[in-house]
C-alpha cells in the first residue's frame, strides 16, 4: 500500500465511520473518526488477502472490535471522556465493546470489503 493509498483509505474510513455514528446515534467524536480510519486501513488490507470471504468478514469484525476496545480503554477509561458506554448492553466487556456491535461490524464488513476490493482493482491499481 502506498502512502497516498493509505491516506485516501484512512480518510474514507474515518469519514464513513463518523457518518455511520451520526446516522446511528446522532453524534460522533473526533476520536471515532481516527479509529474508523485506522480500522478501514486494516479492513482494506484484510480484503486484499487470499482468505475466503467469510474469514475476511470474521477477521474484520474481530479487528474492528479490538480497535474499539483499545480506543475505549484510552478515551473512556484512561481519559474519562465517556464518548460511549455499552454497560447497559448484553454481553459487554467493561462497557467498551459488546457482542451486538461485533455482529454489526461483521455485517458492515461485507460492503466494506467489497468497496476495498473495488478500490484496489480500479482506483489504486498500479500504485
Amino acid at each position: 500500500m502506498t502512502v497516498l493509498e493509505a491516506i485516501c483509505v484512512f480518510a474514507l474510513g474515518g469519514g464513513a465511520y463518523g457518518l455511520i455514528e451520526l446516522a446511528w446515534r446522532g453524534r460522533t467524536h473526533w476520536t471515532m473518526v481516527l479509529t474508523g480510519g485506522a480500522c478501514y486501513i486494516m479492513v482494506y488490507a484484510i480484503a486484499g488477502t487470499a482468505l475466503g470471504r467469510l474469514e475476511q468478514y470474521l477477521l474484520c469484525a474481530a479487528v474492528i472490535t479490538a480497535a474499539e476496545f483499545l480506543a475505549g480503554a484510552v478515551v473512556n477509561v484512561a481519559m474519562g471522556w465517556q464518548v460511549w458506554d455499552y454497560s447497559d448492553r448484553r454481553w459487554n466487556l467493561y462497557g467498551q465493546i459488546c457482542a451486538g456491535y461485533t455482529a454489526l461490524w461483521f455485517l458492515l464488513s461485507i460492503p466494506a470489503c467489497a468497496l476495498a476490493r473495488a478500490l484496489r482493482a480500479s482506483v489504486f491499481r498500479g500504485l
